[in-house]
């Protein structure tokens, strides 16, 4: 592996010797790097995971690692190459406890990463994976379209493994009733969201002090879709979502701000269902049963 890295990191510190302890790679200079390479099955994972995390750093530098040198969507050359990965390192604790990071992070959310808008539309130019799963991505004119083909992807998926009849129909009724009734009428602009920003996917550099997101599944979205799986699963200060909504206001109309909430909470419930079985299930049955009784 070292020959992947090695032209990289030379045009990088020229004159620098690098010791290899992967996923780790030092410089003589004192630089640290983590670098990875993957199988061939992964390269659509590898060049998801580059072009969000290099998305977010073009919006909020700093905030993501930076990627250095990766397989890129236009590789075509080394599909028959394992695919690479090659970014900055960084030493990151939890974000947790640390209320004075979490609302700096809420702010750098608020301010530049949910600014940061697309002119191609709702969506993303690669397939990125949320987990495990595989987000077909592309392009799509409204937020309405986008969220909606998202969600009657991951169906597509629960309905392949011959299980969660219910489930698939209720969903099928969220996507023709509710997502009409809660998104047709919004305006909002497709702006980079992280994608899958759970507390384990964020933390505090050691070095810095300051917050880092980091394991993207990138698209632009409507930027409240981005906090759904922060308030589900927690790990994240109060302070985080307050000083968030101080910045960037709750859209209109703000009476219901708790069911999109709800309607964005429930694709990574779907999503959790499809990577590890029906202990989701219930939980994302339950949510469509209020979208549905208030959107009835």
């Amino acid at each position: 592996m070292d020959k992947i890295f090695l032209p990289h990191l030379q045009k990088i510190e020229p004159h620098a010797h690098f010791t290899f302890s992967f996923p780790i790679i030092e410089s003589s200079m004192g630089r640290k790097y983590y670098a990875k390479v993957g199988s061939l099955s992964e390269r659509e994972q590898f060049v998801g995971e580059a072009e969000s995390l290099r998305a977010i750093h073009n919006a909020a530098p700093g905030l993501a690692p930076q990627v250095l040198a990766a397989v890129g969507p236009d590789d075509f050359a080394a599909t028959s190459e394992r695919p690479y990965f090659l970014s900055e390192y960084r030493n990151i604790t939890s974000l947790a406890s640390n209320h004075k990071a979490g609302e700096e992070l809420g702010m750098r959310l608020a301010t530049e990463l949910h600014v940061y808008k697309s002119t191609m539309g709702f969506g993303f130019h690669v397939p990125t994976f949320c987990g495990a799963t595989r987000q077909d991505n592309g392009w799509h004119q409204t937020w309405e379209e986008c969220y909606s083909a998202m969600i009657g992807n991951l169906l597509a998926k629960l309905r392949d493994k011959g299980r969660f009849s219910e489930l698939c129909t209720k969903g099928e009724q969220v996507r023709s009733k509710v997502i009409p009734f809660l998104l047709r009428s919004l305006e909002v602009e497709p702006v980079l969201l992280h994608g899958d920003l759970w507390s384990g996917n964020a933390g505090i550099d050691n070095l810095s002090g300051q917050p880092v997101i980091f394991d993207p599944s990138s698209y632009y979205g409507h930027n409240e879709a981005d906090l759904a799986i922060a308030r589900i699963f927690g790990g994240f200060p109060r302070g985080f979502f307050e000083k968030y909504h101080e910045h960037l206001p709750k859209t209109e109309p703000v009476d219901q701000y708790e069911l999109r909430a709800d309607l964005y909470e429930l694709y990574h419930y779907l999503n959790h269902t499809v990577l590890f079985g029906s202990s989701y299930a219930g939980s994302a049955l339950r949510k469509m049963s209020v979208l549905l009784g208030a959107c009835a």
